[in-house]
């Protein structure tokens, strides 16, 4: 089962320092699929289509002081095989990683 894992916590948790070995750790044990960082929220923009006004706002899609600093998709047997993935990333230990099963098409 594919899981998005969605990195992230506060500025100084989602600052952009690596992942300390935690991508090619998991790509030799063969579940990471794509692994992706974001620039900072300050470079975000949110658009919002309401009738036929597009409403552009600078900024991430909420006020908050945490923020989404990038994202891993892995394959692995089950939640629990996420979860003991995802404690093993860095950011895990002063930010926060959420655990998202994929919706398969095709």
């Amino acid at each position: 089962m594919r899981y998005l894992l969605m990195i992230g916590g506060d500025d100084e948790a989602a600052a952009n320092e690596g992942c300390g070995g935690w991508t090619e750790r998991m790509e030799d044990r063969g579940v990471l699929r794509a692994a992706i960082g974001l620039r900072p929220k300050e470079e975000a923009v949110t658009v919002r289509v309401r009738g036929d006004e597009v409403l552009r706002t600078d900024g991430p899609f909420a006020e908050t002081k945490e923020q989404i600093g990038g994202f891993g998709v892995i394959e692995c047997a089950d939640l629990d095989e996420a979860v003991e993935i995802a404690a093993a990333h860095p950011v895990a230990h002063r930010g926060l990683i959420e655990i998202r099963p994929v919706i398969e098409t095709g």
